[in-house]
């Protein structure tokens, strides 16, 4: 029987193209969102891949939604914790309401979610936890204090758990993309992209979230299994760590 994937965040942008892409590679996958209720129902009906909608800032939402997907699809063998939300703004015109709820979604959600599946795959000896994190989390981005902290935080997460998990053969780590071209992304002014943006990635281009997703279709299969704890660059040479 295939394993069951689980993709937060998974209707849009680089989550829906990780779906897509690991329904092509054999396994079954729900999608959650938390928002959009057309973009996630035409998801839904374009791809046949089912779609579930909670909240992952809310641990008991997360405890409610894993049921119904274990009950669907079975236990969740992947989890590509990938659901992220941005409140950008300078830190001194920063409000509490913009750090938590960016906090929340972003690094809190990790916990939240990743707590709910990591007993079963301690019990059946196998998983895969895929973290997106970002570009941002690594270098920092003036106005997103808010959003590189939580990206940075995903990344510490990442290398303690791994340390957790190997013994048990699941292993933990995280995706760092640089710009890629999702919806969100090419709703920047052209001239911003191609003055401030563009000439800052060595490769000339944005990456698309298809090469996002066969990094997570990698990391999620048995030929990853010595991989646990790194971080996977994938931004066009525009940082290098």
């Amino acid at each position: 029987m295939s394993r069951v994937a689980l993709v937060t965040g998974g209707t849009r942008g680089i989550g829906a193209a990780i779906c897509v892409a690991l329904s092509a590679a054999g396994y079954r996958v729900a999608a959650n969102y938390a928002g959009n209720e057309e973009k996630a129902r035409m998801f839904g009906e374009e791809t046949g891949i089912p779609v579930f909608k909670w909240d992952v800032s809310d641990y008991n939402s997360c405890s409610e939604g894993l049921s119904r997907v274990t009950e669907e699809l079975g236990p969740v063998d992947v989890l590509v914790n990938n659901a992220g939300i941005t409140r950008d703004g300078m830190f001194h015109k920063m409000t509490p309401e913009q750090w938590n709820e960016v906090i929340g979604t972003n690094l809190t959600g990790l916990f939240n979610m990743t707590h709910q599946v990591w007993g079963g795959m301690r019990e059946r000896g196998f998983g895969r936890i895929i973290n997106i994190s970002s570009i941002n989390g690594q270098k920092g981005q003036m106005g997103q204090v808010n959003y590189s902290a939580a990206k940075a935080g995903d990344l510490g997460f990442t290398k303690a758990l791994a340390q957790e998990g190997a013994a048990k053969k699941i292993t933990v780590n995280a995706i760092c993309p640089g710009y890629i071209a999702t919806e969100m992304v090419r709703a920047i002014p052209e001239a911003v992209l191609k003055e401030k943006i563009l000439p800052h990635i060595p490769v000339g281009r944005l990456g698309e979230p298809e090469e996002i997703a066969r990094c997570v279709v990698f990391l999620a299969s048995d030929d990853s299994g010595f991989i646990t704890g790194s971080t996977l660059t994938a931004n066009g040479g525009q940082y290098f760590c």
